[in-house]
């Protein structure tokens, strides 16, 4: 959940905000950022928004920059591009489209340590090295870190910034490929990538839903995730809202191809 709290740090190659085409649909992106984006089209908001432009009538383009604080100011508010393929719904700053997934948190370990952990309040959480994502130092850490820390359960966990070495490949991987060395026995997880991983990890990879989340109130552990556009573009969301609706089998489709755990209603 990039999105979920951004810090600032410009990319490249951001287009003209004077320049628009009618035939483009124009597009503000991470390029660094799978299983989401990148600048080589490989992420699964990159397939979303080639099915969403052809749908439209049009070829996509990008506005390239970082999801860090300062993104949605720098690009969509800038002019510099129409829509983000990935936000959460209802998120503040933008006008959100219906949500085309819902994803959660989970717990990801290697297959062969037959670690079978789904709750947060499993006693063995304890004992195992443990690794999260840390936003920075503001407090807004992911929801699995703070519900570790309610626990006590501080010493045995190891932060990995979500933000990483933006010269490595996709950053935030980093949480995963610690699991796979063995560097921590277990991880907590943003669901598409962790899912994403274990499609391509060296090494089987077990994914389990973190269950028992409610008792940690008002931590939020599931999101819906939608496509937002500037507050006022109507004409757009209402477009972007009946694509979604036409092409949610081809949507969902594609999301199963890039691992993305589906949440239930119920995991909330």
């Amino acid at each position: 959940m990039r999105l979920a709290s951004l810090a600032a740090l410009v990319v490249i190659l951001v287009a003209p905000a004077a320049v628009v085409q009618a035939d483009t649909l124009r597009v503000c992106a991470d390029p660094n950022n799978l299983p989401f984006s990148d600048d080589k089209g490989n992420g699964f908001e990159n397939k979303l928004a080639e099915l969403v432009a052809r749908d439209m009538g049009k070829t996509v383009s990008y506005a390239w920059w970082a999801q860090r604080r300062g993104f949605i100011r720098n690009t969509l508010k800038a002019g510099q591009c129409d829509v983000v393929m990935g936000v959460p719904a209802h998120y503040g700053p933008v006008a959100t489209t219906r949500p085309y997934y819902r994803s959660s948190y989970v717990f990801v370990s290697r297959q062969d340590r037959n670690i079978d952990v789904a709750s947060l309040k499993d006693p063995r959480l304890h004992q195992l090295k443990i690794g999260v994502h840390l936003f920075g130092d503001d407090g807004m850490n992911a929801p699995p870190a703070h519900a570790l820390g309610e626990q006590g359960i501080v010493g045995n966990v190891i932060g990995y910034t979500i933000y990483g070495d933006y010269r490595d490949e996709t950053p935030p991987a980093r949480l995963i490929k610690a699991v796979e060395s063995g560097e921590v026995e277990l991880a907590a997880a943003w669901g598409p990538l962790a899912g994403y991983a274990a499609l391509h990890s060296p090494v089987p990879l077990r994914i389990v839903p973190i269950a028992d989340t409610k008792d940690f109130a008002p931590l939020e552990f599931a999101f819906d995730i939608s496509m937002g556009v500037r507050k006022g573009d109507v004409a757009l969301l209402r477009k972007l809202d009946d694509i979604l609706q036409r092409r949610r089998g081809d949507v969902a489709a594609l999301l199963a191809r890039y691992g993305v755990p589906i949440a239930s209603e119920a995991q909330r």
